[in-house]
């Protein structure tokens, strides 16, 4: 048996992750495939993989993309779901602020520099023309940070997935603004350049059994159901992420990948673009 360890977020895009490892798909291949919720994010995922605490991550595309360009030894081996995430905008239930546009000199709350939170805010702030270079950060460290740093006034606004804060506004804790998708798929596979050179048939065979799961996820039975009470989400609201959400079993597209890098330098997220070879593993 093969040990591997993995890392994501909790949330329900890695459902398929935890159906293949209790149904022991994984095991079958001759793999002890051992997952580890992260809610920090991703700025705290980036850094496991730079420290070898974890050999592959389920991370968002530009986080880790910048992290590679920053010289972080890691690969994107797949990309992991197609479509664009849904950012939420949120302020406190009783925030003064009511529309996206108040916000420009605010302060927004990130789980860490470098996760999604972070860096969607640049995405947000240039989507409505402000100046990014003013963007004034206070950090949380994860969706319970968030909820109290938007309560007691340290943060105004904060960015997350639309479906896994939804709870959190039906209860009255956040107000929803709108909304910000990411302009490009939004989760890849990421793993150690250790790992790809030493376990090159284990990380095939990963991909593989994946790969199948994802395939057919949507089509399995009550799968609408499962995810409600996993995540204990309302069944409307897990219908509709699912009608909206594609998950992927091949590589990132040099255009693609062109086209986040562009975006973070224009961003001054990342000083320079890359070459593919650097970014992607074939």
């Amino acid at each position: 048996m093969k040990t591997v360890k993995i890392i994501g977020v909790p949330e329900h895009f890695n459902f398929p992750w935890h159906l293949a490892i209790e149904e022991g798909a994984f095991e079958e291949r001759g793999i002890d495939l051992q997952w580890s919720d992260i809610p920090e994010g991703t700025g705290k995922m980036c850094q496991m993989l730079q420290d070898g605490e974890t050999d592959l991550a389920i991370i968002l595309t530009e986080g880790i993309v910048k992290s590679i360009v920053e010289g972080n030894p890691v690969k994107i081996v797949q990309k992991y779901i197609e479509s664009p995430l849904l950012w939420g905008i949120h302020v406190g239930a009783k925030s003064k602020y009511t529309q996206i546009k108040e916000l420009e000199n605010s302060k927004v709350a990130i789980s860490r520099y470098g996760s999604g939170s972070h860096l969607m805010a640049y995405v947000n702030a240039k989507n409505n023309g402000w100046d990014t270079n003013t963007l004034d950060f206070e950090v949380i460290n994860n969706l319970d940070g968030a909820v109290t740093a938007l309560i007691n006034g340290s943060a105004d606004y904060f960015m997350w997935e639309h479906f896994t804060t939804k709870p959190l506004v039906d209860k009255g804790t956040f107000r929803r603004l709108g909304d910000c998708p990411t302009p490009w798929p939004c989760f890849v596979i990421a793993a150690t350049d250790n790992f790809i050179s030493k376990q090159k048939g284990t990380l095939a065979h990963i991909l593989e059994v994946i790969n199948l799961y994802t395939e057919e996820f949507k089509s399995i039975p009550s799968i609408d159901r499962n995810l409600s009470n996993a995540y204990e989400q309302q069944l409307e609201d897990i219908k509709e992420w699912l009608s909206i959400t594609e998950w992927s079993q091949s590589q990132m597209d040099d255009k693609t990948l062109s086209e986040v890098q562009e975006q973070l330098k224009v961003l001054g997220l990342i000083e320079k673009k890359v070459a593919k070879e650097n970014i992607l593993h074939e």
